[in-house]
This record gives C-alpha cells, sequence and structure tokens, in this order.
C-alpha cells in the first residue's frame, strides 16, 4: 500500500513538475519573445545618422541675443522641435579650442583625456606641441605640413570611435571643419577620414595618410570646383546695418580688423584684401568660411553615403569661423552679429539637406560649442565694469627676480604657459632642493601680484579633492602627468591678449555657459534650466544608440533628453 501511495506521489510530482516545466518555458519563450520585440524596436530606432555640431567660441546668450534675427528653420528649428539645455557649462580649465573638442566626444575632462591645451609643454621632450601635431604622418592634399595631424595625443576614445566598435566597423565617422583640432579630436582614433582647410594660396580641404594615401574622388571633385574661390567676395550685412540693434557700433577701438583696410567697418572686400590676409585664410575670419564647412558637409554625406544603410554613422561638424570673427572683432560687434545670423542659414540649409539625403525623422543632432569668450576688457572698462590686461613681460621679470634673490638661479622655471609654470626638476634635484617647497614659495610669491587671484601648485592638485568653485575646474583640467608646477588664476575679465577682440580660456561663465541643443530621432522635445556639463553629452548620445560609452568618460547620460 505504501509502494503504491508513493508510486501515485511520484506520479502526481512528475505530472505537476512537467506542467511547471511547461509553463516556465512557456514563460521564458514569452519573455526571449518580448525582449527580441523590443530589441528589434530598439534597433530599428536608432538613428541613420549622428550629426555633432561644435560652434567655435559661441557663448550661450548668442542664442537668446540674436533670436529674433533668426529665421525660423536654423536654431528656432533645433530650439523648438529639440530639447534645450539652458544652463549648460564646462566642468574645467582652460576653455580652450582642443580641450573642448576632445571634452564634448570623449565625454570626459582633459584630467583623463589628456589634451590639456591647444599647444602645450612636453615635460619629457622640453618642447611645446600642438594637440593634434604628428610628425609621424604625412599631409595629403598638399605639399603643406598643414596635414601632419592625428588624434594621438588624446587618450581615450569618443563615442564615436565606440559606435565604430559597436558595429564592428560598419558605421562610418568623417570629422570636418575649417581647424585642423576640430576636425581630428572629435572624430577619434578610428574615424574613416578627418578633413580641415588649408587655406594660403591653395585653398583646399586636405588630410593625412593617418587616415588615408590619398583624397577620394568626391574631395578632389570639391576642391576642383573652386568653390572656396567663390566666396572671395564682399562680405557685408546680409540686413541693413541700422537693423543690428543688439550690437555695438560699427565703428569703435575695440576691434581688430583685417591688414590694410583702414578701419572695422564694412564692408569687406575680400578679393582685395586677401593678398595681404594670408590669401585663402581670410576667409575663417568671415561667415564665409561656415557657408564653406556647409557646402563640404554636404558634400561629405554623398560622397560617403552617410546614413544610408541600418547601421548609424558619425558625422562631426565644427564651425570655426564665429570663433576667428570673435577673436578679431569681438562679443559686442556687428560682424559677430552678422556671422550669427548668415550661420543661423547655413544652419537651416544643412538641416534641409539632411532631411532629403537621410530622411527628415532618421538621424539626431546635438549642438554645443568648445568655449565661450569673454566682452573685450577695454570695452567694460568704458561701462566703468572692472576689466584689464595681463603684462606677462613684467610677470616674468619679476618672477626672474624673486627666483635670482630666492635661489640664485632664474632656470629653476623651465617654462611658463597656459597660466602654469613648469620646473626643471633635474636641476632642483642637482641644487639639492625640494620641489614640493619650491612649488609652494613660488605659489607664496605670485599670488602677491597684480590681478593673479589664486594660485596652486602641483601637489595640491593631486592630493585634495575639490567637489566646488574654481578649484574644482582647475583640478578637472590637471593631467598630473601633462601639466605644470604651478597653476595662476587671473581675476575676472583679465586676459593675456590685445586691446581689441575677444578671447577666453577661464572658468569663468562667460567662458563655461555654452548652447546645447539636442534634436531629432530619439529626442524629447523639451527644455531644463537644470544644470548639465559638457561631459554628459558623449554619454547621453552613447545611451542613446545603446552602445559603451566612451572609456574614459565621467558624466552621465542625460535620461530626460531621450524619448
Amino acid at each position: 500500500m505504501f509502494k503504491h501511495f508513493f508510486i501515485c506521489c511520484v506520479a502526481l510530482f512528475s505530472m505537476t513538475s512537467c506542467q511547471s516545466q511547461k509553463e516556465s518555458v512557456e514563460v521564458m519563450s514569452h519573455s526571449v519573445n518580448q525582449s527580441e520585440l523590443m530589441n528589434d524596436r530598439y534597433m530599428n530606432d536608432r538613428p541613420k545618422l549622428v550629426v555633432g555640431i561644435v560652434v567655435d567660441q559661441m557663448r550661450y546668450d548668442y542664442l537668446t541675443r540674436f533670436y529674433h534675427k533668426f529665421g525660423e528653420g536654423g536654431f528656432k528649428r533645433l530650439i523648438k522641435d529639440g530639447f534645450n539645455c539652458k544652463n549648460n557649462h564646462f566642468n574645467y580649465v582652460p576653455t580652450y579650442t582642443g580641450p573642448g573638442h576632445a571634452s564634448v566626444y570623449t565625454g570626459t575632462t582633459p584630467k583623463y583625456h589628456g589634451i590639456i591645451g591647444n599647444n602645450w609643454y612636453d615635460k619629457t621632450t622640453k618642447e611645446m606641441v600642438y594637440c593634434a601635431g604628428d610628425e609621424s604622418v604625412q599631409s595629403v592634399g598638399t605639399t603643406n605640413n598643414a596635414g601632419q595631424m592625428s588624434p594621438h595625443r588624446m587618450l581615450t576614445t569618443t563615442f564615436a570611435d565606440e559606435n565604430r566598435l559597436f558595429t564592428q566597423m560598419r558605421g562610418k565617422t568623417i570629422g570636418i571643419s575649417l581647424k585642423d583640432r576640430g576636425a581630428i579630436l572629435p572624430a577619434g582614433h578610428t574615424a574613416n577620414a578627418a578633413y580641415w582647410f588649408h587655406g594660403q594660396d591653395e585653398g583646399v580641404w586636405i588630410t593625412s595618410t593617418f587616415y588615408t594615401s590619398k583624397l577620394p574622388k568626391w574631395v578632389t571633385d570639391f576642391n576642383a570646383s573652386k568653390t572656396a574661390e567663390s566666396y572671395l567676395k564682399p562680405w557685408n550685412t546680409l540686413y541693413d546695418i541700422a537693423t543690428y540693434t543688439e550690437s555695438g557700433s560699427d565703428e569703435n577701438s575695440f576691434e581688430g580688423g583685417f591688414r590694410w583696410k583702414e578701419t572695422a567697418t564694412f564692408p569687406y572686400d575680400l578679393a582685395t584684401l586677401k593678398d595681404d590676409n594670408r590669401g585663402f585664410d581670410i576667409l575663417k575670419a568671415t561667415p564665409y568660411g561656415n557657408s564653406l564647412t556647409t557646402d563640404f558637409a554636404m558634400a561629405a554625406i554623398v560622397g560617403e553615403d552617410l546614413g544610408k544603410d541600418g547601421t548609424t554613422d558619425v558625422l562631426t561638424v565644427s564651425y570655426s569661423s564665429t570663433d576667428y570673427v570673435g577673436h578679431n572683432f569681438g562679443v559686442n560687434s556687428k560682424e559677430i552679429e552678422d556671422t550669427y545670423i548668415r550661420l543661423d542659414k547655413d544652419l537651416e540649409r544643412f538641416l534641409n539637406y539632411l532631411d532629403t539625403t537621410v530622411g527628415a525623422g532618421e538621424y539626431t543632432v546635438f549642438l554645443t560649442a568648445d568655449h565661450g569668450a569673454v566682452d573685450v576688457p577695454s570695452y567694460l572698462q568704458s561701462v566703468k565694469i572692472p576689466a584689464g590686461y595681463l603684462n606677462f613681460s613684467q610677470t616674468r621679470e619679476a618672477l626672474n627676480d624673486f627666483m635670482t634673490t630666492k635661489y640664485n638661479d632664474q632656470r629653476l622655471v623651465e617654462n611658463i604657459s597656459n597660466d602654469q609654470l613648469f620646473l626643471n626638476r633635474q636641476l632642483i634635484d642637482s641644487l639639492g632642493l625640494d620641489i614640493l617647497k619650491v612649488q609652494e614659495q613660488l605659489v607664496t610669491e605670485l599670488i602677491g601680484y597684480d590681478h593673479v587671484s589664486k594660485v596652486y601648485s602641483a601637489h595640491t592638485m593631486s592630493t585634495t579633492n575639490f567637489t566646488t568653485g574654481i578649484e574644482s575646474l582647475l583640478q578637472n583640467g590637471f593631467n598630473q602627468k601633462r601639466s605644470g608646477d604651478v597653476i595662476m588664476v587671473s581675476d575676472i575679465a583679465y586676459i593675456p591678449y590685445g586691446r581689441t577682440g575677444s578671447t577666453h580660456g577661464s572658468g569663468l561663465n562667460y567662458d563655461t555657459h555654452v548652447p546645447l541643443i539636442f534634436y531629432g530621432k530619439g529626442i524629447r522635445k523639451g527644455d531644463t534650466l537644470k544644470k548639465t556639463i559638457i561631459s554628459d553629452i558623449a554619454p547621453t548620445l552613447s545611451a542613446l544608440l545603446g552602445i559603451s560609452f566612451p572609456n574614459g568618460s565621467t558624466g552621465q547620460p542625460l535620461e530626460y533628453v531621450i524619448d
């Protein structure tokens, strides 16, 4: 009887177990099917093309200041139909072009990606190096050494690199900018190509052997079309200059202008001025440089078949002319207003072209800047706002006197650049000095100089964790192997520059507050005043694409941006 009961129990358990397994399999099958459906839907939601736009030296307030001068199809289209992050900032110092482009696309700061300036002093080779310079590669498209460039000094990947890895190199990456560093650093290490403009007496788009041994046909065809030459024409305001009420007077003492033109006033006859202003390079300092960049970017979309299949491609475009115009004429000039009005037209033209070639709703765009700019200090002085200019020759002279008095040797300071002092460590060792004490004695000395507001040693940057204020920004820009022994911070609106035109580089709002707009496939409509930082861009794009974050990324995805 017990045996019979046992057999019945086993049979019942077996039936229950089988039923349970069947239900479990069905649940798993349903779950897998649901997962596959979600994955299929997710993969179908990936944009065919991601276009990253960096506007060089664009302060956030250019969006609001010139808003009523913009048409409906450029900046306004991005703002109204995209997601506008109104309180977006750089979270490090220095705010220069090279570090800015690297940070946008790597999702981190110079502390990790290593691009600590446009140029910096190499402590090993004892010479200045350029962020994109590479003598191991050769120019392609010119015999000039302007093509000896690559991203080899950038230590981390970009989100474009991660997209290439994720797609088994099937997703293309193309970088475009008038500036070599504006094309090279965003595109990353694995880019199919990066192209930049070589002016002077050639006026052609070039690259380097890091990418290819010869220019593709579409590039040679573009160069042969003499498009660049077509822009050597008069530059006048697009609209009646009397309507340019968002900027200062056309003739003033705060602007640089072009050589052999008596005043920095409209109009500018570029064909006449070019021979005394580095030939085709004059285009860089006019809005026509942005138009030329747009022309070339549109040619690249067709020439490289970007956004033509189910694998996401990446196109990085940096508009450099805004920076050249800002440096030359200043942020309050008629020239800068006209440049942004015309850039708005170029953006409209570019977006319409993307609609036609890639397909409306099939691409994603983000637009930001690599830094802002300060109002011309001489202009600020004229309206009684504290501002001024730094005299580095006086600083160096005072520093030499100090080094002679204190150590009887001026050679202990090997280099001064990018607001940093680099010490001769070998000489310090040979003299039996303590490097940390020398650093701190220099800190104590420099803080007493005029218009120096803060000074920190490399030891402090390496051993103290700053979480707020300018100290935090300095630390995010400090790379222990590449940065100097002592870092200086100037007074607000005091710059090492001429008395005309604007510059940048600080951790102050005029340099850190820049636009950030996401638009297109996978992006919600809306805006926020929550603070975002520049290193959030790359992880946000990575999350949108479902790919790995760049390997050194420290930013966070902006989940409220993604639809």
